[in-house]
C-alpha cells in the first residue's frame, strides 16, 4: 500500500485535491474551520444552533462571575454536571427570550435606558459630589471588563428587553385574597389523629436469612458491593508560585522599584488635612455667573486672610459644600489621588500649616483652601523593605511570565505525551504522585485533586489505556495541571466472602421492612373490618408546619377524605417500616397575626406569578421550537 503511494505521488495529490477542494468551495475556509472548532450542536432555538463551544464559553463566564462574587465557593459545585447543565438551560432561556424580543419588536428607548442607568449600581459608584458621573473612571472600569461604554449600554438595553418579555406577565399577575385564603388554609390545615407504628427495626430479630438468600441478594445487587476504579497518578502543577521560583532579581531592578514606589512601601504617603470654602458653579453656567461666583470667592478669601482664625466660622456661614460646611469646612486627612486634581495640587503646594490659598477652580466651583495639618510618615530604608520589594517584584514578573510558561506547559505535555519529566525539567516543576485516586473527589481533597474536569481527564481511555498525559487543565485562576496514570485498576465487584456481613445486614433490613409492612397491612384490614378493635396510639396533631412524624405519614393523613372521618389510612414507610393513621378530626388553622397573614399572601402571590411566568415561558419554548439535545444528568432537577 505505502509502496503504491510512493510510486504514484502525483496521482494521489490529484485525488486529494478533488476530495478536499470542493468542501472549501461549498463552505468556505473559515466556515470549514469554524464548523470543526465550534463542536457539536447541543441545543436549538428558533432555528439557530447552540454549539458545545457556546455552552463552554457561557459556563466559563458564569463560573468567573460566581468566583468573583464568592471567592470561597467550592469549585466542585461549579464544575459539576448539574451546574453545567443548568448553564445550558439558562443559555436556552436567554435565546428563547431574545427570539421573543426580535419577533415581538420590543424596543428600548433612550429615556428607558437613562432611567435604568440612573439606578445601576455600577454607575452609582461613579458619581461625584455633584451627582455627576466620572466619565474617565467609567471608561476605565468598563475597559477592565473588556467593554466599551457603547457595549455596556447595549448590554443594558438587551437586559431590559429580555425582562420585558416576562415582565408583563409578572405585572399583570393577581391573586384574589379569598382564593389565597382557601389555598393557604388547605396547606396549613391540621388533623387530629392517632398513629400506630410498625418499625422495621423491631422485626430484625425474627429474620434469619439462609446462605442461599445471601448469595442470591449478592448476585442480584452487584452494584452495592463494588470497589470503584482506582488509579495511581503522577501530576505536575504550574501556578504563579512555581513561576516565581525561576525568577532571579538583580539589585538595580530592586532599587529602581523602591524609588518608584517609595511613597507606598517606604512608610506610606504624606497626608494633609485641609479645610475649604466652596462657592459652587453649575456645569454649563454662563461666563457672567462664573465671574460672579469667582468674585464672591475672592471676597471670602480676602476676609479669611485678614483674620485666619475666622476660617471655620466663615465656612459654616458661606460654604456651599453640604458635606463639610457644618464642620467649618474640615475635610480631614487625605493623600494624593483622593481629591480632584486642581484642589489637591493647591493643598500640596502650601508650605506650612495655617497657609491659605485660592480661589482654586474645579468642576464643582471655586474653593478657598486652608492647610491645617501635615503627616509625614517615617521613611523606611531600602534594606528594611527589601523582603517586601522582592516578594512584590517576583509576583509582578511571575504574572507577566505566566502566560508564556502556560503555553510551554500545554504544548509540552501534549507533544511529549509519554512522560511528565520533559515539562517538569523545562519549567523546573515538581512531579507529584498520589495513589488510589478515584473518579470522584475524595472528602477533604483540595486543589487539582478536587477538580472534576482533571479527574475526568485522568480516567479517560487515552489516560488509562494508552497511558498518555492528560491535556493541561485549568483548575483555578493562573493554575494549570496535567497528569499521567501509572497504574489503573478498573471497577470490580468485591468477593462475596469479603462483603458477606454487609450482604447480611442488607438482607435482614429488607426482610424486616417486609415483615413490618405485612404486619401493618394485616392490622389495617382487621381494624377496618372491626373499627372498635383498633388499637392505635395516643392522639397527636399532624400538620405540615410542625411535622414531628415522617412527611409521608403527614401527607397521607392530610389527604384523607374529610367527609368520611374517622378514617384509617395505611402508610408504607419503606425501610422504616409501616404505619397506620386513624384520622379523627379536621382542625382548622388558627388565624395568623395580620403581619404574618400579609407576608403569606405576598409569598403566595409571588409563587403564583412565578408559575404564570413559567407557563408563558414554556409557551415561548414551544413557539420558537427550543430543544436541548444532550441528556439531563441524573439526580438533576429542572431549573425552568
Amino acid at each position: 500500500m505505502f509502496e503504491f503511494v510512493r510510486k504514484h505521488t502525483k496521482w494521489m495529490q490529484l485525488v486529494l485535491f478533488l476530495l478536499i477542494v470542493p468542501s472549501f468551495v461549498l463552505f468556505g475556509l473559515q466556515g470549514y474551520n469554524r464548523m470543526r472548532e465550534r463542536g457539536e450542536t447541543v441545543a436549538k432555538v428558533d432555528g439557530h444552533e447552540i454549539t458545545q463551544q457556546d455552552w463552554d464559553e457561557a459556563h466559563k463566564r458564569q463560573v468567573d462571575r460566581l468566583r468573583e462574587q464568592m471567592p470561597t465557593i467550592d469549585t466542585k459545585l461549579l464544575d459539576s454536571a448539574a451546574a453545567k447543565y443548568g448553564t445550558l438551560e439558562q443559555l436556552v432561556r436567554d435565546r428563547v427570550l431574545a427570539a421573543a424580543v426580535e419577533h415581538q419588536h420590543l424596543l428600548v428607548g433612550d429615556q428607558r435606558l437613562a432611567r435604568e442607568l440612573q439606578s445601576n449600581e455600577v454607575m452609582g459608584a461613579l458619581r461625584g459630589a455633584d451627582g455627576k458621573i466620572d466619565l474617565k473612571r467609567y471608561e476605565q472600569l468598563l475597559a477592565a471588563r473588556g467593554m466599551s461604554p457603547q457595549m455596556f449600554e447595549n448590554q443594558v438595553r438587551n437586559d431590559i428587553a429580555l425582562r420585558q418579555v416576562l415582565g408583563g406577565v409578572g405585572q399583570s399577575a393577581f391573586t384574589p385574597p379569598t382564593q389565597a385564603a382557601v389555598a393557604l388554609g388547605s396547606y396549613f390545615e391540621r388533623r387530629e389523629a392517632q398513629v400506630a407504628r410498625f418499625n422495621a427495626a423491631d422485626f430484625k430479630a425474627k429474620v434469619e436469612p439462609t446462605e442461599g438468600e445471601l448469595q442470591a441478594f449478592y448476585k442480584e445487587n452487584p452494584q452495592l458491593f463494588q470497589s470503584p476504579e482506582q488509579a495511581n497518578v503522577e501530576y505536575v502543577v504550574l501556578d504563579l508560585a512555581s513561576v516565581q521560583k525561576g525568577i532571579t532579581l538583580n539589585e538595580a531592578d530592586l532599587k529602581s522599584y523602591y524609588e518608584q514606589n517609595q511613597g507606598r512601601v517606604g512608610g506610606g504617603a504624606e497626608e494633609r488635612r485641609a479645610s475649604h470654602i466652596l462657592v459652587t458653579v453649575p456645569k454649563g453656567a454662563p461666563q457672567a455667573e462664573k465671574d460672579k461666583a469667582k468674585a464672591k470667592a475672592e471676597e471670602l478669601l480676602a476676609q479669611v486672610k485678614k483674620n485666619p482664625d475666622s476660617f471655620a466660622e466663615v465656612a459654616k456661614k458661606n460654604s456651599q459644600d453640604p458635606g463639610s460646611a457644618a464642620n467649618g469646612g474640615d475635610l480631614d486627612f487625605f493623600t494624593r489621588g483622593a481629591m480632584t486634581k486642581p484642589f489637591e495640587d493647591a493643598v500640596f503646594a502650601l508650605k506650612a500649616k495655617g497657609e491659605i490659598a485660592g480661589p482654586v477652580e474645579t468642576e464643582f466651583g471655586y474653593h478657598i483652601v486652608k492647610l491645617t495639618d501635615i503627616k509625614v510618615p517615617k521613611q523606611r530604608t531600602f534594606e528594611e523593605v527589601r523582603p517586601e520589594l522582592e516578594a512584590e517584584l517576583r509576583k509582578q514578573q511571575a504574572q507577566k511570565k505566566y502566560a508564556e510558561a502556560a503555553e510551554t506547559f500545554s504544548n509540552t505535555v501534549y507533544e511529549q505525551s509519554d512522560s511528565l519529566k520533559p515539562v517538569a525539567d523545562k519549567l523546573k516543576l515538581e512531579v507529584r504522585s498520589v495513589q488510589g485516586l478515584t473518579r470522584t473527589p475524595q472528602p477533604g481533597a483540595t486543589g487539582p485533586l478536587a477538580n472534576p474536569k482533571f479527574l475526568q481527564s485522568l480516567f479517560s481511555p487515552d489516560a488509562t489505556e494508552r497511558k498518555r498525559n492528560t491535556e493541561a487543565v485549568e483548575f483555578g485562576p493562573s493554575q494549570l495541571v496535567a497528569g499521567r496514570v501509572t497504574q489503573y485498576s478498573p471497577a470490580r465487584t468485591r468477593p462475596f466472602e469479603e462483603v458477606k456481613a454487609s450482604v447480611r445486614d442488607s438482607v435482614v433490613a429488607k426482610k424486616a421492612a417486609e415483615l413490618a409492612r405485612k404486619e401493618g397491612e394485616a392490622k389495617l384490614a382487621a381494624w377496618k373490618a372491626d373499627p372498635a378493635a383498633a388499637q392505635v396510639g395516643e392522639t397527636v396533631t399532624l400538620s405540615r408546619v410542625d411535622a414531628k412524624q415522617p412527611p409521608k405519614l403527614v401527607e397521607a393523613a392530610l389527604r384523607a377524605d374529610a367527609a368520611k372521618l374517622p378514617a384509617l389510612v395505611g402508610v408504607d414507610l419503606g425501610a422504616e417500616g409501616y404505619a397506620i393513621v386513624k384520622v379523627n378530626k379536621v382542625l382548622p388553622r388558627e388565624a395568623p397575626p395580620p403581619q404574618q397573614a400579609a407576608q403569606e399572601l405576598q409569598q403566595y402571590t409571588q409563587a403564583w406569578t412565578r408559575d404564570e411566568a413559567l407557563a408563558y415561558y414554556n409557551v415561548l419554548k414551544d413557539r420558537y421550537k427550543a430543544e436541548i439535545l444532550v441528556p439531563r444528568p441524573k439526580d438533576t432537577l429542572p431549573t425552568q
